[in-house]
């Protein structure tokens, strides 16, 4: 398999946020059975400690919400205190809402951005001394969502979409200090934030309906082998799989290309969408996963 080859992790001190479930969870679990010592840091606690104990004495878990600096400086310095100091840093914490632009819930629109887009700068901010002392690695958790900018995901496509952008103005500003900087682009991952978005009355349908690759979801191992070798060999860019990479070379043709297709699929979303705000209200009706829901209690 590709994730046994490639870069020593061992005795690295790897701090993941979003290390509650998904893909930050199995990072965590596969980096520390390579030999590296994992921080986990992240707002759902007890999930997290969960984590923490299956893996052993090499993980420890940190409470941080990622859009609070005082939360950052203070779990960063424990990490540091804790282990040593910090080699790499991922900065997987995301979460996503559902919902149109003219309808959504504004604050779990905004909160959206503030954790995906936000939460990365500061997360790197504040460990970038330390991951700068040890010429480490920065890797960010992008997604599909940044290449094609589906209906009902402005926010979500707008904050991966900044955080692409990001981490391109980022690598350059630290070449010269010994520091790699990475960012991963996974589609569809059967996570609990795409379960949960694949249930919702109106949007799951919209999204089931997306054509070929893009509408595919891939088992979370597919995505952990991506990422954990992308890791090893400190990538510029992880695409997961690697399909999603050639969009690239053609995204100034997608948006036209999702515009066609929303033309006989939005009109009555829309409308299925007030439908589901009249009869849950719009915060409900745009949340979805538990990171969602604990992000925008």
């Amino acid at each position: 398999m590709a994730f046994l080859t490639g870069g020593k992790v061992k005795g690295k001190v790897v701090l993941i946020t979003g290390a509650a479930r998904g893909i930050g969870a199995g990072l965590a679990e596969r980096l520390a059975a390579a030999g590296a010592k994992v921080a986990l840091v992240g707002i759902e606690a007890a999930e997290q400690r969960k984590v923490a104990e299956r893996i052993g004495n090499a993980a420890h878990s940190w409470e941080a919400d990622v859009t609070s600096w005082s939360d950052l400086e203070r779990a960063t310095e424990g990490v540091v205190e804790h282990f040593g100091g910090i080699d790499i840093v991922i900065a997987n914490a995301g979460i996503a809402t559902t919902g149109f632009v003219r309808s959504v819930d504004p604050a779990a629109f905004e909160k959206v951005i503030e954790v995906d887009l936000l939460g990365v700068w500061r997360t790197f901010r504040v460990a970038m001394p330390h991951v700068v002392e040890r010429k480490g690695y920065l890797l960010a958790i992008s997604s599909l969502a940044a290449i094609t900018h589906a209906p009902g995901m402005a926010n979500y496509a707008a904050a991966k979409a900044g955080v692409e952008a990001f981490c391109n103005s980022l690598r350059a500003e630290v070449a010269h200090l010994g520091v790699k900087v990475g960012v991963a682009h996974p589609t569809w991952i059967k996570t609990d934030l795409v379960e949960s978005a694949d249930a919702h009355p109106v949007f799951g349908k919209l999204r089931a309906g997306m054509p070929g690759l893009i509408g595919k979801t891939y088992p979370l191992d597919v995505a952990l082998d991506c990422l954990e070798a992308g890791v090893r060999r400190r990538a510029r860019t992880i695409h997961v799989p690697r399909w999603v990479g050639a969009l690239k070379l053609i995204r100034a043709f997608l948006p036209p290309i999702v515009e066609i297709g929303a033309r006989s699929r939005v009109p009555s979303a829309d409308r299925a969408a007030l439908r589901d705000i009249e009869t849950r209200g719009a915060r409900e009706a745009a949340l979805t996963g538990h990171g969602g829901r604990a992000a925008t209690k």
